[in-house]
């Protein structure tokens, strides 16, 4: 059976033919190997398919394991895999005679999520990789190799009130074959669909799913990438003969002077509000797309609508939540109020979407708060469980818009027939089915047995458990070497987000980068910060807002040790320790207040004082009298800043590894002080030690004190499990009997 008709042209002129016959002919004799190439080149565009969403498969001749016989198998994408990244081990096998044998099985629509818990009993040999619930769109359709996509031009179709009609003007126009089928929730349901859909319309090459996506298919993995790269492109050329200006209505307000200044002003406020029920981390798209959007007229309904592919509508909800504001003509403070207005109107609505459609059985209401919000004149923003995630939700959301945009596009006036949209299978569907324009938006009911499908439920319970810093942001001012390295490291182990700031930014970077290896590198963000200017501080701390949304921990462990040349005025010395240990870090305590109040979350700010501040010693008198002054501001602020924001220290004894207070000719300065052997050809690292296991002798514990120590002491701080500890500074000393409390 031929699956592509012989007049069409291959040739695609808005995607790109990434195959290479090269790269595939070595994989010849490897069909999940081949597959998993197929299906890599079609996650790498995501004009094609979006993060995680899509299905690839392929029916293929395996040994079976017990008899060695040959035996037809179903690779299929494994449940939440993503076809950019999926490698061999990511599909799911089974046996496909199985498979087919469930057709018997089934008792009907209304039974249809029962057929789930038969799936892993047709497993293929060991494979246990989890099978999605579009496995069996894929087995019952009888063709060697499917690609189930979401490409935005074909939503846009499939979200057209006048679809249909519409695709069977772009079947004329291409000589294609494509069938239409009204919305159906994933699952064995749509699979019997798909496959009467087949046998009704013999020679079809492709299947448009209302308010969903688009299934094609081939002989050979080679054909069936070109279907489906040809039949994208088809539709995308299809759609942009249709384009027109204005597709949004045009615009309602102009784009904010500074977004970006706007953007840093709003972000933590948003944040906080959105962070009700559990913390989230943001991103900001501020893209052209995004932009118009935002402040066009159509933009308030559109987003009240909300999506209508069900991988669109995972991420972004029942829909994002729109704030009304005219750059123009209202301030920030009105965006603040707007801001806060829309957000209690949301979480409202949403809970009575909830209320007008949960079973008895149906999973607990969730956080009410949205994952998507539009604002007029800035763009949208996203939130997410971490950077990566908020991201994501963010390209889920353009991809909506550009659905949207065409599907307004191929607005031509003509009536639907019987006034019904061609999305509803069923008369008695029709009213739940609504359209703004030619766009049609899933039904409440229907995003409701998706979002809260005991399957999704299911797939969201095993997901591993977060992080003991997961979903929070950490400033750490003096990342770059010692004890600030360490607890840059100690928290993106713990899950944290990572703002790196240093005076040296090499270090930082060189830290961020360590981190990000440790995590993600999309947590974390390296940027230069110096203590003695408030710009430098207000920039690293509105970078961190712009990246991540806001602040929930401030550390520092940046200071300076006065060793100026001999004939250094006293007053230069001591302005200078002063200027750094004290005033700088009341500075970084300012600027970082406004923003964390701004946010209306718990937050922590954890300083860096010595044992020098109670322990008296000749010769360091500036360097000791500011870190005695550390530990007052510490409670000082403590006072000022509670109850929202917990300010605690810690106290080491002197930290030799690592540390930037230590170079080598201090450390050799100190050794010949307190008369110890050492040679000149010993390594900087051999020379610490030297010192530091000198200084750990006269300590209790007589253990050096390391970086590490003190990051474990701050990172503590940071966290929950302090949650009731402030004004206090913490000695992480080994025990030094002179830096005793009195």
């Amino acid at each position: 059976m031929s699956l592509m008709p012989e007049t069409v042209s291959t040739e695609v002129t808005l995607l790109q033919d990434l195959w290479e016959e090269s790269s595939a002919s070595s994989l010849a004799n490897q069909p999940l190997a081949l597959l998993q190439y197929r299906s890599n080149l079609l996650g790498a565009d995501l004009r094609i398919t979006n993060f995680g969403g899509g299905n690839t498969s392929s029916k293929i001749l395996l040994p079976d394991p017990l008899s060695g016989a040959p035996v037809r198998v179903l690779a299929v994408k494994g449940s939440g895999g993503d076809l950019r990244s999926i490698r061999v081990p990511g599909f799911a096998l089974l046996y496909l005679d199985k498979l087919e044998q469930l057709a018997a099985r089934y008792r009907g629509e209304e039974h249809e999520d029962e057929m789930v818990d038969y799936y892993p009993l047709c497993a293929f040999g060991a494979n246990r990789v989890a099978a999605s619930i579009d496995t069996p769109l894929h087995a019952f359709l009888p063709f060697p190799h499917v690609d189930h996509l979401h490409p935005d031009w074909c939503i846009a179709l499939a979200a057209s009130a006048n679809g249909k009609s519409k695709m069977e003007e772009f079947n004329r126009r291409f000589e294609r074959k494509l069938v239409w089928l009204p919305w159906q929730r994933p699952g064995f349901e749509l699979a019997m669909m798909l496959s009467k859909a087949v046998q009704d319309n013999p020679g079809c090459d492709g299947i448009v799913l209302g308010s969903h996506g688009l299934f094609t298919w081939g002989d050979t993995q080679r054909s069936c990438y070109e279907n489906s790269i040809l039949t994208i492109d088809q539709m995308g050329r299809f759609i942009q003969g249709h384009a027109r200006p204005a597709v949004f209505g045009g615009p309602l307000v102009g784009e904010a002077p500074d977004r970006e200044t706007s953007a840093a002003m709003i972000l933590p406020v948003l944040r906080g509000l959105v962070s009700s029920q559990r913390r989230v981390i943001a991103h900001y798209e501020s893209s052209q797309e995004a932009v118009d959007f935002s402040n066009s007229r159509w933009a308030e309904d559109l987003c009240a609508l909300g999506t209508s592919c069900p991988d669109h509508f995972l991420r972004t909800r029942i829909c994002p939540m729109y704030v009304p504001w005219n750059p123009q003509a209202e301030s920030l403070a009105d965006l603040g109020r707007n801001t806060r207005e829309r957000i209690a109107a949301y979480r409202q609505t949403y809970t009575d979407y909830y209320n007008s459609n949960a079973l008895t059985d149906s999973p607990k209401l969730r956080d009410t708060n949205p994952s998507v919000v539009v604002i007029a004149g800035l763009g949208l923003f996203a939130f997410g469980r971490d950077k990566r995630e908020a991201r994501i939700t963010s390209e889920f959301f353009l991809n909506a818009i550009h659905v949207m945009a065409g599907a307004n596009a191929l607005e031509d006036g003509a009536p639907t027939a019987n006034g019904i949209l061609p999305q509803a299978r069923r008369p008695q569907q029709a009213r739940q089915f609504s359209s703004f324009h030619n766009y049609v938006a899933l039904p409440r009911a229907e995003a409701f047995r998706i979002e809260y499908w005991a399957l999704e439920e299911a797939k969201l319970q095993r997901m591993p458990p977060e992080r003991e810093l997961s979903r929070r942001v950490f400033v750490v001012v003096g990342a770059g070497s010692g004890i600030g390295r360490e607890a840059a490291l100690l928290i993106a182990r713990k899950g944290g987000h990572l703002v790196a700031a240093d005076q040296n930014l090499t270090a930082a970077e060189e830290v961020a980068n360590e981190a990000g290896g440790l995590y993600s590198l999309e947590s974390v963000l390296a940027c230069p910060l110096n203590l003695t200017s408030r710009e430098s501080i207000a920039a690293a701390l509105r970078a961190a807002v712009l990246t991540f949304g806001g602040i929930d921990g401030i550390i520092n462990t940046a200071a300076v040790f006065p060793t100026p040349p001999s004939g250094t005025p006293p007053e230069q010395v001591w302005a200078k320790a002063l200027d750094v240990n004290v005033t700088g870090n009341a500075i970084l305590a300012e600027e970082s207040a406004a923003i964390l109040k701004a946010q209306g979350l718990p937050a922590s700010i954890v300083f860096t004082s010595s044992a020098n501040a109670v322990v008296p010693k000749h010769g360091s008198e500036p360097y000791d009298v500011s870190k005695a002054a550390i530990s007052h501001l510490i409670r000082e602020l403590a006072i000022g800043l509670g109850p929202l924001i917990r300010v605690n220290g810690i106290a080491p004894a002197t930290v030799v590894q690592g540390s930037s207070m230590f170079p080598r000719d201090r450390v050799i300065v100190s050794l010949r002080k307190y008369g110890l052997e050492f040679e000149e050809s010993e390594s900087d690292e051999a020379l610490r030690a030297k010192l530091a296991e000198f200084y750990a002798r006269r300590t209790i514990t007589r253990r050096p004190i390391l970086p590490s120590d003190c990051a474990s002491a701050i990172c503590w701080l940071v966290g929950d499990g302090s949650a009731k500890t402030t004004g206090h500074v913490i000695p992480v000393d080994g025990g030094l009997p002179e830096a005793f409390l009195r």
